[in-house]
């Protein structure tokens, strides 16, 4: 990897300044439902265990999980999404005001439910998971509807970055990607995206592109390893420059992340943790990474400290935001910070 050396005090300040960034989301939001209890027997009806509940929580998950991570780091987001009108719907729209997060960005869509996981935790592991959802494309008028809403927050808002939170949920189309890119280009705010599948190559000239390694193969339709990384960064490099990508960061589980720009091309080593639940790990690493985006930070940097982020997510049970403090204190640590 490129030999760094960079001045605590400069961690410190990066963190500081997050507080002053404006973040604009765009994604699939849901609620993220637990039912937690134990486990003491298996049903007579079924070879299933029997979960005896003790807890049931609800809380903000998909891209709302983003906008919770982007506040816990200090910066303002702004969340742009559709849910639908129902019970869910006014959950959803509790848990933001709980949570003290804009509402602004929120459509409501009477052809749609508000997306809901419910997973069933028994003895701190997780047995099952039940999803609520529709997965179709939100309707033509809905589209329109949000691109003008969006365009209204941009250029009435001071936005330091824009991040693509993309479930495959039906909210992002080819049609918001491409509009929503335009206007962000004009205006020299940074794209940052978190793609899956169906759009993968829809996302033409955002700044960073970030899909893990199973995205990667799905999205390219090869099938490549993390233990070649030489093979791996050539393919991202093709793909960078086909799509006219600033920067490409792929994240490869318990071997890191990849990082892939014109000027950068290494591979972030993983921190060894206990790890106890990789959900919201994905969400935790694209938060991290916009805010340093905006901040025009070092790609290395961005990329190590993303990187650290999602580790830390991942010793914590249920997708949970990352804790600042622990993040700095962390990052403090790292070879290239002196």
């Amino acid at each position: 990897m490129k030999r760094l050396n960079i001045k605590k005090e400069h961690i410190r300040e990066m963190f500081k300044s997050f507080s002053n960034l404006n973040v604009l989301i765009i994604g699939d939001v849901m609620i993220d439902s637990y039912m937690w209890g134990k486990v003491n027997r298996i049903s007579p009806e079924a070879p299933v265990p029997i979960v005896t509940v003790h807890k049931k929580e609800k809380r903000l998950g998909g891209a709302a999980n983003v906008a919770l991570n982007i506040q816990a780091l200090g910066a303002n987001p702004i969340l742009c999404s559709v849910i639908g009108v129902d019970t869910d719907g006014q959950t959803f729209l509790d848990l933001l005001k709980q949570q003290k997060l804009s509402q602004k960005g929120i459509l409501k869509s009477r052809t749609r439910i508000t997306t809901e996981k419910t997973r069933i935790i028994g003895n701190n592991a997780q047995l099952l998971r039940v999803d609520e959802e529709i997965e179709d494309d939100i309707t033509a008028p809905e589209t329109q509807q949000l691109i003008t809403l969006i365009s209204y927050i941009i250029q009435h808002d001071k936005i330091d970055v824009i991040l693509f939170e993309d479930y495959n949920k039906g909210l992002i189309t080819p049609k918001l990607i491409s509009k929503i890119v335009e206007l962000a280009k004009s205006k020299g705010i940074p794209t940052c995206v978190d793609p899956k599948h169906k759009n993968f190559n829809s996302y033409k000239g955002v700044t960073l592109f970030k899909p893990n390694l199973k995205e990667l193969r799905e999205g390219l339709k090869i099938d490549i390893s993390a233990d070649n990384i030489n093979e791996l960064q050539r393919v991202i490099s093709s793909f960078r420059v086909k799509q006219k990508f600033d920067t490409a960061l792929v994240t490869l589980a318990e071997k890191g992340v990849v990082i892939n720009s014109r000027s950068v091309k290494a591979q972030v080593p993983a921190h060894i943790r206990s790890i106890a639940d990789v959900s919201g790990a994905g969400d935790t690493v694209i938060s991290v990474a916009s805010l340093f985006m905006a901040l025009r930070a070092n790609p290395i940097v961005m990329a190590a400290i993303a990187n650290l982020a999602g580790g830390l997510v991942c010793e914590k049970i249920g997708v949970v935001p990352i804790n600042k403090e622990q993040l700095l204190e962390e990052s403090l640590k790292l070879d290239f910070v002196k």
